[in-house]
């Protein structure tokens, strides 16, 4: 398939034209006309490219892209020597920010609720898209519980802020769970607000352990890296199956 047509069945997948976003989400860097092997990742790392590269790819396709608002636009440095190489190997990189975080299917929301059996998304904030998402499980389970499936399905252990600690009244049982995956965890206040007793995101800051205490809403810090390795997974598996592309996703190790 063509590069550009590549890009296009992409982004009508994911409704790429109706998400104002943070960086240009599409083909960022342009290789070779044509493509047939593709490698997918969560970042644009070195190490991912040079991995593309033993892989033969054609073209990269990860969640975070390049050209970042407000970042330096020089092309020097880390930067440039990332798209230095994309250039001389002449691969395709792409990249798909927060459409690939809210797709109802493909999304990283949506994925990280199947892997952990949460049912029946739904927008957390009002507007049109909602970046965050709450669902339920189908049987209330404990925290305990719900800490070592995180924990066997992400192949993580989570950090786990316990309403129980301050809280007079707090949660005994988890079943309405906020979702926000990545760097989502300033929604926890909009979780609590919304009936949620759980919320879920990658990353932690140091308001969260006593938004989670004194709103009384457990929280769980499952790595930023760890929680949003299933959206581009299942993009390319989407691409492999319905357009017989050789996809080839690899997980460079990431402890944040």
């Amino acid at each position: 398939m063509n590069n550009l047509a590549l890009e296009k069945l992409i982004s009508q997948k994911l409704n790429s034209a109706t998400i104002a976003d943070y960086a240009p989400n599409g083909l960022q860097v342009e290789g070779r006309p044509e493509i047939r092997k593709i490698v997918t990742g969560v970042t644009a790392s070195q190490a991912l490219i040079e991995a593309a590269i033993a892989r033969h790819a054609d073209a990269v396709i990860v969640h975070h892209g390049y050209f970042w608002k407000n970042e330096d636009p020089c092309i020097r440095g880390m930067k440039g020597k990332r798209i230095k190489t994309l250039l001389i190997n002449d691969i395709n990189l792409y990249g798909y920010h927060l459409p690939l975080d809210v797709h109802a299917e493909l999304g990283n929301n949506a994925q990280l609720a199947k892997l952990l059996k949460i049912e029946n998304l739904q927008p957390l904030e009002s507007d049109s898209v909602s970046i965050p998402v709450f669902g339920e499980l189908a049987q209330p389970i404990s925290l305990e519980d719900f800490a070592r499936r995180i924990e066997k399905s992400l192949q993580r252990k989570p950090i786990v802020c316990n309403a129980e600690e301050l809280t007079q009244n707090p949660p005994h049982l988890i079943r309405k769970i906020g979702i926000c995956t990545g760097g989502g965890q300033g929604y926890i206040d909009l979780a609590a607000a919304r009936g949620c007793d759980t919320f879920i995101s990658g990353e932690i800051s140091e308001q969260s352990t006593h938004s989670a205490r004194e709103l009384g809403i457990h929280y769980f810090a499952c790595g930023h890296h760890a929680t949003e390795r299933y959206g581009i997974r299942a993009l390319g598996e989407w691409l492999a199956q319905e357009y017989q592309f050789e996809v080839e996703f690899i997980d460079i190790d990431n402890p944040a």
